[in-house]
C-alpha cells in the first residue's frame, strides 16, 4: 500500500537544500512564483504509472514496476546487451556543457521547442491535480507526486520546491565519466533534456543518490528497481553509453524476480 504523507524542512535544513539547488542544476528549483488563494487552473491528472518496457521515449508518466516472468526477461535481456567499461576521471565536468537547465532548445528529444521548459514538462507529465500559476498552461505551483523511488505520495507546492526535484537517472557526471566528456554539446543536451532520463523524486532521495550507479545506489523502494534498472539501462542503450561491469551485475540482479 502506498504511503501518503506531506513532507516537511526545517528551516536550517531548507536553507541548506537551497543552495544546494542554486549550485546543482539537477536539482529542482523554485523560480519565484507563488500561487495566490485560489489562482491556477487545474490539469487533468496525468494517469497513473507506466512500466518503462512500455514507455521506450520516456513520455509517459512515471515508473511502474516490472514484474512477472516474461517482462523481467524483457529486461534482462535489455540489460545484457550493455556495453561495459571502467568508469573514467570526472576531470573536466561541469553541469553547464550539458547545457543550462532546463532548456527548451535541446533537438531530438520529446517535448522540445513546446514553449515550456524541460522541468515544467516533466511535472506536467508525471503529476497528478496539477495546477498552474494564474494564466499559465506551463508553470506548474501544485500537484500530487506519486515518487516512484520512496513509494510515498507527496503534496507538492511551488512555495517549497525542493521537496521534489528532476533526477537525472543516468547522472551527466556519470556520462561524462563514461564517454560522454568526447560528445558534441548538442548531445549532451538531449541527454539532459530527454524525458527518457529525467523522474520527478522525493529531493531527499536524488540529494542521497547524488552521481551514483545503480551498484551503489537503488531506490529505496525495492518494487520500482527492476524498473529503475530498465530504465537506466534504456537510456544507456539509446546514447550508447558503456555501464560499469559492477553496474551491469547490480542491474541484472534487480529483474531475477
Amino acid at each position: 500500500m502506498r504511503r501518503h504523507r506531506r513532507i516537511r524542512t526545517g528551516g536550517a535544513a531548507g536553507a541548506v537544500l537551497a543552495l544546494a539547488l542554486v549550485a546543482g542544476c539537477e536539482g529542482l528549483g523554485a523560480d519565484g512564483d507563488a500561487p495566490a488563494s485560489g489562482a491556477g487552473a487545474e490539469a487533468p491528472a496525468s494517469g497513473h504509472a507506466v512500466s518503462p518496457l512500455k514507455n521506450p521515449d520516456g513520455t509517459a508518466p512515471g515508473l511502474a514496476p516490472v514484474t512477472g516472468d516474461g517482462p523481467q526477461a524483457e529486461a534482462r535481456k535489455l540489460i545484457d546487451g550493455l556495453a561495459t567499461k571502467g568508469r573514467g576521471p570526472k576531470t573536466g565536468y561541469d553541469r553547464d556543457k550539458f547545457g543550462y537547465a532546463w532548456m527548451d532548445t535541446a533537438d531530438g528529444v520529446p517535448l522540445a521547442r513546446n514553449g515550456c521548459d524541460t522541468r515544467n514538462d516533466l511535472l506536467k507529465r508525471d503529476g497528478q491535480k496539477v495546477r498552474f500559476r494564474s494564466g499559465s498552461d506551463c508553470v506548474v505551483i501544485a500537484m500530487t507526486l506519486d515518487d516512484p523511488y520512496t513509494g510515498t505520495s507527496i503534496e507538492w507546492r511551488k512555495q517549497k520546491a525542493g521537496e521534489v526535484q528532476i533526477d537525472h537517472v543516468v547522472p551527466l557526471s556519470y556520462s561524462w565519466q563514461m564517454g560522454s566528456s568526447r560528445w558534441p554539446e548538442s548531445k549532451r543536451r538531449q541527454l539532459a533534456n530527454d524525458p527518457l532520463n529525467l523522474l520527478p523524486v522525493e529531493g531527499r532521495a536524488n540529494s542521497a543518490k547524488r552521481d551514483a550507479g545503480p551498484a551503489t545506489w537503488l531506490p529505496p523502494s525495492k518494487p520500482v528497481r527492476c524498473a529503475y534498472a530498465v530504465r537506466f539501462a534504456q537510456v544507456a542503450a539509446k546514447y550508447e553509453l558503456a555501464v560499469t561491469k559492477a553496474d551491469k551485475a547490480m542491474m541484472s540482479e534487480q529483474c531475477q524476480g
